[in-house]
């Protein structure tokens, strides 16, 4: 039985020592016992056995012969790392693989003594030095002829000093100099000459855009007094008829007098009457076809897919039966709102149109079947399609009134400017004195000094076609082109919304006069910021050209730019314009600004300011 410091076995006869768990350097304790207790009884003798340092071992060389070898024992002095091998998980012994016991083998001394990977770092250095030149010269000899043809003779020539070599390179460097500026001034020249042709042409492609565009712009103005359509349309129509009425009545009262000048009146003014008649006529024309329009356009956004953005930008549209419910009526309103169809595709159309309607059974829809069966019978009787004009319009009124319903069409209810509930009519309900009507607030124009609500936008449109005349397209382009630039700046501006059209045309006509700020030129005016970078307020404004407000724009320090009287006269105005404004309680927030507000308090002046356009 063999013993160590941590196993105990016990070694059979066959075999060996070397079985053991033992350490190379380790000693093994082995302790002698007679099997044969019954007749050699006794302890078994304890010894202790050291490896030797050399063992020999036998190794099969053929079948029948062997030989002996002797191996030395090496036995480490370090801790050998586990480098590869496996590990008896029952006894833990570790069985290192054969590269990891042997000795690492070591590099021959060179003789040359190694510190650290610094010390071999390679350091170079580039140091002349002069070498032989060895030259020889074939020279003519017994068996050896050298020919003389290209050959010429040298002579010295004339010695000069250092001073003189410095001098002729001296005058070398200035003739270089002199030609290096020569060409650098070709170019320079060329340079200056190339950006005065494309400056030049620059301002003729301005000039001759500047001229389209005021060509257009009169051409547009033309079209529009020639064929007008839209409200805008009439009241420049309107202001014309004005100024044509005052410049007539100049001419007559200055070349007429007594009983000619009357008479040349009573004719200006039954010219002018015929003038507003036929106004009139055209405004009727164009009211009815911009209702024709406006309906097809309610009808076909009832009947639009539902639309939303998807995260990559792309727009996904989807129908619901709703939509598709909306877009079979929108279809059916427009084949019987169509004029010059064949008798049989009107017939088509009709009971079309009493199918989807007989649905549903109301005194809406009975009215509408009795007005259909009506004209299929007339027609059926040969009657001309101009009788059947005023049923015709029947038709298509109540069926508009069908579509409009939601109960009929849930898709409109979305769309209806009419809410659903008829107490929220009551609210925000004013009434108008002029015209006698109970009108929403959306419907009064509030100007900043007025104190009461006034009269509506309709009979305000009226009064002014029948005494003023004057034509306020001019100030909407201009409140139009002051909100999409503030809404471009997206720092959260507030008071462009609060400021009306008849504000903005007090702020253009009494504070700024109807002119540039800097050049007093009165067409193609905007307005935009005076220091940009703060909000648009009556108080932080200018009035200048197109090309004015841009170069404005590009500024960065508005003291160094402009003079000191010119920034006097603007802070004046914008004085004036607080103090106008002042009266609208919502911009009070405004006002109260620490910049804004001193500002004011250095350049304060006792402005009188007028009561405003209509109190």
């Amino acid at each position: 039985m063999a013993n160590n410091s941590e196993t105990e076995s016990v070694i059979e006869d066959n075999e060996s020592h070397e079985k053991t768990s033992a350490d190379l350097d380790g000693t093994i304790q082995s302790e002698k016992l007679c099997s044969d207790q019954e007749h050699f009884p006794g302890k078994g003798v304890q010894q202790d056995y050291h490896m030797p340092d050399v063992i020999t071992v036998r190794v099969k060389i053929d079948s029948d012969s062997f030989q002996d070898l002797a191996v030395k024992i090496e036995r480490p002095t370090y801790q050998k790392p586990f480098l590869g091998g496996f590990k008896n998980r029952i006894t833990g012994a570790e069985f290192h693989n054969a590269g990891s016991q042997t000795i690492p083998k070591k590099l021959p001394d060179k003789g040359i003594q190694i510190f650290c990977r610094e010390t071999q770092t390679v350091f170079e250095k580039n140091k002349p030095q002069q070498t032989q030149n060895t030259t020889s010269t074939q020279m003519t000899k017994i068996g050896l002829y050298v020919s003389t043809v290209t050959d010429k003779p040298l002579s010295p020539g004339k010695y000069f000093t250092a001073e003189e070599y410095h001098k002729r390179r001296l005058e070398a460097v200035i003739v270089l100099q002199k030609n290096f500026r020569r060409w650098h001034s070709i170019n320079v020249v060329q340079n200056l000459k190339e950006r005065k042709r494309l400056r030049l042409e620059w301002e003729a492609q301005e000039e001759l855009r500047k001229k389209k565009e005021k060509e257009e712009k009169l051409r547009r103005e033309y079209e529009r007094k020639m064929n007008p359509k839209t409200k805008e349309d009439f009241e420049l129509l309107f202001h014309d008829l004005e100024l044509w009425r005052q410049e007539e009545i100049e001419r007559i009262n200055k070349t007429l007098t007594g009983a000619e000048r009357k008479a040349a009146l009573c004719g200006l003014f039954e010219e002018e009457e015929q003038l507003i008649a036929l106004f009139g006529r055209e405004k009727l024309s164009a009211d009815e076809e911009n209702q024709q329009k406006a309906i097809f356009r309610f009808l076909n956004k009832c009947s639009q897919p539902k639309r939303w953005k998807a995260f990559d930008g792309k727009i996904t549209e989807m129908d619901t039966q709703y939509t598709i419910h909306a877009r079979e009526l929108f279809e059916i309103y427009r084949n019987i709102s169509m004029n010059g169809i064949p008798e049989d595709e009107r017939t088509n159309v009709l009971l079309t149109l009493r199918g989807a309607v007989k649905e549903h059974e109301c005194k809406l829809t009975q009215e509408i079947v009795e007005l259909i069966d009506r004209e299929v019978d007339l027609m059926s009787r040969k009657v001309k399609d101009c009788n059947l004009d005023g049923l015709r319009k029947r038709i298509c009124t109540l069926f508009l009134q069908y579509f409009k319903t939601p109960k009929f069409n849930p898709e409109v209810a979305k769309i209806l400017k009419v809410p659903s509930d008829p107490l929220k009519l009551y609210k925000n309900v004013h009434f108008c004195h002029s015209c006698e009507n109970y009108l929403p607030s959306t419907e009064f124009p509030i100007p900043a000094n007025s104190h009461t609500i006034g009269k509506c936008y309709l009979c305000c449109k009226l009064e002014n076609e029948a005494h003023q005349r004057k034509a306020f397209l001019k100030y909407r382009l201009i409140l139009k082109k002051l909100r999409k630039s503030e809404a471009d700046y997206e720092d959260d501006s507030k008071v462009v919304f609060l400021v009306q059209l008849h504000d903005l045309q007090y702020l253009i006509e009494n504070i700024w006069g109807c002119q540039s700020a800097l050049s007093a030129y009165n067409d193609d005016l905007v307005m935009v910021r005076w220091d940009k970078q703060h909000e648009w307020s009556p108080w932080n404004t200018i009035l200048l050209t197109e090309d004015e407000a841009e170069a404005h724009l590009k500024l960065h320090n508005l003291q160094e730019a402009y003079e000191a009287a010119f920034i006097h006269r603007i802070k004046y105005k914008h004085i004036w314009a607080k103090t106008f404004f002042a009266q609208i309680p919502v911009m009070a927030s405004f006002l109260h600004s620490s910049d804004n507000q001193a500002n004011a308090n250095e350049l304060l002046i006792a402005v009188p300011v007028p009561t405003g356009i209509r109190t």
